[in-house]
């Protein structure tokens, strides 16, 4: 794993250490790989392996650099490994380097993927215009506070009318901004994102296809996202508004 010696970090072993994990990324097999796992599930070396389309041999040693850089996790159960991603502060390297990619070199508008940028996932929380639309109304109404890196009073207890208990047990930050690489705006990562996101889907107002990171909303998901949040989402099936 790439981490600094204590004994030894001076300013060359920290270019050492970026270099190193920039280098794992660069690959194309790798950063498909990374891409996949942004949908928060672990995937198995082989099915890691179709998604890059290489040789699950390849796929093995790609996995083994991801692992010693510090990139993805490797779970045992039973016979099976399964991968993903090592946490929070990963899937934003990778959602920043989306970002950075999809700035406009000829042209000032960005065009990212229709089917991502409405909803899709950013790792465990939601991303999108969607999500944004959903941080904006939660700051304009005193959801969470201007920084974004707290719920309120007020917050909490809109939380819990929809039906989301903190886990006050829990080490992770309730919540904070994360900036969306298609829109340049902020949505709500954290603790309280998870738990939105989450609270979306079992509700059935947000539809995942395993392995796809873009997000359907349904007919009641219409309904609810208009009510709780004042957000008109296209009917399904429909291309984003821009």
């Amino acid at each position: 794993m790439t981490w600094l010696n204590p004994q030894d970090n001076d300013d060359s072993a920290l270019q050492r250490a970026m270099s190193s994990v920039a280098s794992a990324v660069a690959d194309p097999s790798r950063l498909s790989m990374l891409c996949a796992l942004m949908d928060g599930r672990a995937w198995t070396a082989t099915e890691l392996s179709m998604v890059a389309e290489i040789a699950p041999s390849t796929a093995s040693g790609h996995l083994t650099r991801l692992l010693n850089d510090g990139l993805v996790l490797c779970l045992s159960q039973g016979r099976h490994r399964y991968y993903r991603l090592a946490g929070q502060e990963i899937a934003s390297l990778v959602e920043n380097l989306m970002g950075v990619a999809m700035q406009p070199r000829l042209s000032p508008r960005t065009r990212p993927p229709v089917h991502l940028r409405y909803a899709r996932t950013c790792y465990d929380h939601l991303a999108g215009e969607l999500a944004v639309g959903i941080y904006a109304f939660m700051l304009n109404h005193g959801w969470i506070s201007e920084e974004g890196d707290a719920l309120t009073s007020r917050g909490r207890e809109q939380f819990l009318r929809l039906g989301i208990h903190p886990d006050t047990s829990s080490r992770r930050k309730a919540c904070c901004p994360c900036l969306d690489w298609s829109e340049r705006r902020f949505h709500l990562a954290g603790a309280a994102g998870a738990a939105l996101l989450r609270l979306f889907i079992d509700k059935g107002w947000l539809q995942n296809t395993a392995g796809y990171r873009h997000l359907m909303v349904t007919t009641s998901g219409r309904t609810a996202f208009k009510r709780l949040f004042a957000i008109d989402p296209p009917a399904p099936g429909a291309e984003p508004r821009r």
